[in-house]
C-alpha cells in the first residue's frame, strides 16, 4: 500500500465531503482592459500579469491596473470565454473584467489541489460552454461557483499535489524532448531538401513566368457543396461541387502565411487569398516546381507592411533552377521518400506526446476521484 493508499484508508475511509466551490474560494473580478492597452503597456519582466481569453497575456507594472485588481496570493483563473479552462498562478496577477478567479479561504484546503480537480471538469465544462451559446463558447459564474468539490484531510489533498506535480513535470518535460525531435526532424528536411536542389549551375535557371501561368482565386459561396476541396490561405476551408483546376498545381498563399504552400494533384478551387498555377509540364514537374518554391522560401519576397503579400508580377521574377525533366523526376522521388519518412517520424512522436497526455489526465483523474460520504455518518 502506498503512501496515498494509507492516508486515505487512515483518515478518510468512509469516504469525503463534497462542498461548493464557493463556499471554500472567493470569487476575484477583473480589471477593465482593453486588448490594445494590455499591447501597449507590457513590458518584459514586469511584475503584475494580466491574463486575457485564450493564452493572451501581458506583464505590466504595478501603476499600469488598479491596486485594488492585484491579487497577490495564489489563485485559480478560469478562462470562461472561447477556449475553456483553469491555471494555477502563485504571482501578482490580474485579469480582464469579463474573466474571474478564485482565491481559497478555507484553512483546510489546499489551491493546487482545487485547481488540479478543476481540470478534471474541463471536458464537461466546454460541452456546457457550447451548448449554452450560440457563438463563442462562453461560461456563467455560477457554473464554476457551484462545481462541487471533494475535500479530504489536508494530508491527502499535499500528498496527490505532489504526486501530480512530479507527474505533470515528467509529462511536460517528455512532451519537450518529443516536440524538439519534431523540430529537429523538420530541419534535418529542410537541410537535405534545400542542398539537393542547390545546382550551383546558373545556365539552369528559370523565372517561374516561363514555366507557369499564375491564376486568380475566386470566390466560391454561389456553388453547391460538393467533394471538391476550397483552399484558402490556412488549408482546406470547405467542398462544393465545382473545380478551377483539375491538373497537378502548387498552390502559393497571396497573403498571410506566404511559406504556405500545397501541392495539389486532384481537382480544387480557390480563393482570392491563395493563387494557383498551370504548370507547363514539357519544361516542370509539377511537383518539382513545388519543392523548388518550398526551398525558395517566400517570405522574402513580402511586399507588404501589414498582412504579408505576394504579388503575381513579383512571383514571375523568381527564379529556380530547371535541369532535365528525368533529374528532376529523380529528385522527386528521393523527396518524397524522404518527407514519407520525416513524416512517419513526426506521427509517431506526436501520437506518443498524446498518448503520454492521455495518460496523464487518466491518471490524474482516477486520483482525484473520491467516494462520497453519507451525511448520515457525518
Amino acid at each position: 500500500m502506498n503512501r496515498l493508499e494509507q492516508l486515505i484508508q487512515e483518515l478518510c475511509p468512509e469516504g469525503v465531503e463534497y462542498v461548493k466551490l464557493n463556499t471554500i474560494a472567493k470569487r476575484n473580478s477583473g480589471t477593465n482592459i482593453t486588448a490594445s492597452q494590455m499591447k501597449s503597456l507590457h513590458k518584459d519582466g514586469a511584475p503584475v500579469r494580466v491574463f486575457a481569453a485564450g493564452n493572451t497575456i501581458a506583464d505590466v507594472d504595478y501603476d499600469a491596473v488598479p491596486a485594488k485588481n492585484v491579487i497577490t496570493t495564489p489563485s485559480i483563473i478560469t478562462k470562461s470565454r472561447g477556449y475553456i479552462g483553469f491555471e494555477y498562478y502563485f504571482k501578482p496577477f490580474t485579469h480582464k473584467s469579463e474573466m474571474w478567479s478564485y482565491t481559497v479561504i478555507n484553512e483546510f484546503t489546499d489551491t493546487k489541489f482545487i485547481y488540479y480537480y478543476l481540470l478534471t471538469k474541463v471536458n464537461a465544462l466546454q460541452k456546457k460552454a457550447r451548448s449554452d451559446s450560440v457563438k463563442l463558447p462562453q461560461l456563467s459564474i455560477k457554473d464554476t461557483d457551484n462545481i462541487q468539490i471533494p475535500l479530504p484531510p489536508v494530508s491527502v489533498q499535499c500528498e496527490i499535489v505532489r504526486i501530480l506535480d512530479n507527474f505533470t513535470e515528467l509529462t511536460a518535460e517528455l512532451t519537450r524532448e518529443l516536440t524538439a525531435e519534431l523540430k529537429a526532424r523538420k530541419k534535418q528536411y529542410e537541410y537535405y531538401r534545400d542542398n539537393l536542389l542547390d545546382f550551383g549551375d546558373k545556365s539552369q535557371m528559370m523565372p517561374l513566368g516561363d514555366i507557369l501561368k499564375i491564376k486568380n482565386g475566386k470566390d466560391y459561396k454561389a456553388f453547391n457543396a460538393g467533394d471538391i476541396p476550397v483552399y484558402g490561405t490556412g488549408g482546406i476551408m470547405t467542398y462544393i461541387d465545382t473545380f478551377a483546376y483539375d491538373k497537378p498545381s502548387v498552390l502559393i498563399p497571396r497573403k498571410g502565411s506566404l511559406d504556405k504552400l500545397y501541392y495539389v494533384d486532384k481537382p480544387f478551387w480557390t480563393v482570392d487569398t491563395i493563387f494557383y498555377s498551370e504548370i507547363n509540364i514539357n519544361k516542370a514537374i509539377p511537383k518539382y516546381v513545388f519543392y523548388c518554391l518550398q526551398k525558395e522560401r517566400l517570405n522574402k519576397y513580402n511586399t507588404a507592411g501589414g498582412v504579408p503579400s505576394l504579388t503575381q508580377t513579383l512571383l514571375n521574377k523568381v527564379e529556380i533552377s530547371v535541369p532535365s525533366l528525368p533529374e528532376q523526376e529523380r529528385i522527386v522521388k528521393i523527396l518524397d521518400r524522404f518527407v514519407k519518412l520525416c513524416n512517419d517520424i513526426s506521427e509517431g512522436l506526436a501520437a506518443e506526446i498524446e498518448a503520454r497526455k492521455q495518460q496523464y489526465e487518466y491518471y490524474r483523474n482516477k486520483l482525484l476521484t473520491f467516494k462520497e460520504v453519507s451525511h448520515e455518518k457525518l
